[in-house]
């Protein structure tokens, strides 16, 4: 997320770093190349010039001349203007707690990942004790209410739909479903078209006017750049919306968007979507998005995703079998299917500062757990407890069964006997009371070869 902007930052920040003293000259070279890093970035030009304009005129302020430390001053200065610039603090979904049902209308143009989103949020809402229900006014694609349909049977949701193509007939006929099987939250998927047109704003403003929801969302593809800014400027200047979710946001690598659009609409990002599945939602935080655009991480989401995910009974016994060396291939099968509920791969090493650096990014993008699972699947209870037993002609069987080839099963059992025998070194160093560190690792490893 955001490769190019993060890495130009933190290069003119380091050039920063190395200076003796920070004034006008090193300042202003610092500032033209944060100004070429934010438009290559394709953040909208006058974002970008009152950004440059802030942070040099706080950079240059006497409370950074005498800091022990100005270098840092100006990186904290730096963050601190691009949380301000995406709208400075989290903006809630605003579900008045009397009024039931509350109603949530969703708007933007086809392709945006509009529908998905709305089946993102009736499980997100669920989860927080809800009881939702989706309606499918997009009524002009058939494939989007077939698409909201399935979404909806995939999250245990109930989806209202009608056969004629009239979408506040669908809409209205959605709300009273709502009442009649108390429901207390109406999430409402309105038609998109590939462009903006008439028909469709006037059909979207009608609706508003009807049902006076009270969130009216904008989705928007955030890798449309500068164009996703003015997509919702036109949207926000007929509906005024409430607030925008930005999707595909892990495949976006500029940040225009992300950067431009709280300024541009001066309404909140509430939501933000980091890949397809119905899990893959998360809050937009301004101070955690400006963290990870400096490469600090987002340590404090990464916490949050693995309390909501993660079992910590199944947690906490598999850490004492860990520590036992009893850990087997069942348990560590179990241990994929609980981080994969933790979302992206990616996305999570992108949250922990320092990591992504260490993981190059071609490698991110090859991880896949597919294949792992299916050699695991593919062998007996027997052979998942006791992989040493697993001989040539019992490899040939799991890789035929597994649709992989022999060398791919050599290479798991060979990576999973090399973490068992890390963890017995971690047990040992741990009982000895010798600290942990890859120099005592090492020496642990030589001396029981």
């Amino acid at each position: 997320m955001f490769d190019n902007l993060s890495d130009k930052l933190e290069l003119t920040l380091k050039k920063l770093a190395g200076q003796a003293t920070i004034n006008e000259v090193n300042i202003g070279i610092a500032m033209r190349d944060i100004k070429r890093a934010l438009l290559s970035a394709d953040v909208n030009y006058k974002v970008a010039k009152k950004l440059v304009e802030d942070i040099r005129e706080k950079s240059l302020g006497e409370s950074v001349i005498k800091s022990v430390s100005p270098a840092q001053m100006i990186v904290k200065i730096v963050n601190d203007e691009l949380t301000e610039i995406m709208g400075g603090q989290n903006q809630p979904l605003n579900l008045p707690p009397k009024k039931i049902p509350a109603i949530v209308m969703v708007a933007g143009l086809q392709g945006s990942g509009k529908t998905t989103f709305c089946a993102k949020l009736a499980k997100r809402l669920k989860k927080n004790g809800k009881n939702p229900i989706l309606v499918a006014a997009d009524v002009y694609r058939p494939a989007a209410v077939e698409q909201l349909k399935t979404l909806g049977e995939q999250i245990d949701v109930p989806v209202f739909s009608i056969e004629e193509q009239d979408a506040m007939k669908a809409a209205l006929g959605g709300l009273e479903a709502a009442k009649a099987g108390a429901k207390d939250v109406v999430i409402v998927d309105t038609a998109g078209r590939l462009q903006i047109d008439e028909a469709m704003m006037a059909e979207a403003e009608a609706l508003k006017n009807r049902l006076s929801p009270d969130e009216l969302l904008f989705v928007v593809d955030s890798m449309m750049g500068q164009e996703a800014v003015n997509t919702a400027k036109a949207f926000n200047d007929r509906l005024d919306f409430d607030g925008v979710v930005l999707t595909k946001l892990d495949g976006d690598a500029r940040g225009g968007a992300a950067l431009s659009i709280r300024q541009v609409v001066e309404k909140p990002i509430k939501f933000m979507s980091v890949g397809e599945k119905v899990d893959d939602l998360d809050v937009f935080y301004p101070d955690r998005m400006a963290q990870r655009i400096l490469g600090m991480g987002d340590i404090v989401s990464f916490v949050e995703k693995a309390q909501e995910a993660l079992d910590l009974e199944k947690t906490m016994a598999m850490q004492s079998k860990l520590m036992k060396n009893e850990f087997d291939l069942d348990d560590f099968f179990d241990q994929l299917q609980q981080l994969k509920k933790m979302g992206s791969i990616q996305g999570l090493i992108e949250m922990v500062p320092g990591l992504n650096k260490m993981v190059p990014k071609q490698d991110l993008e090859n991880i896949n757990f597919k294949p792992i699972e299916a050699i695991i699947s593919s062998m007996t209870k027997q052979e998942r407890k006791h992989p040493e037993i697993i001989n040539g002609s019992r490899r040939k069987r799991i890789a035929l069964g597994s649709g992989t080839r022999v060398q791919e099963v050599n290479m798991l059992l060979k990576q999973f006997a090399e973490m068992k025998k890390m963890m017995r070194s971690v047990n040992r160093l741990a009982k000895s009371g010798r600290k942990i560190t890859t120099e005592n690792l090492a020496l642990d490893k030589f001396l029981k070869r």
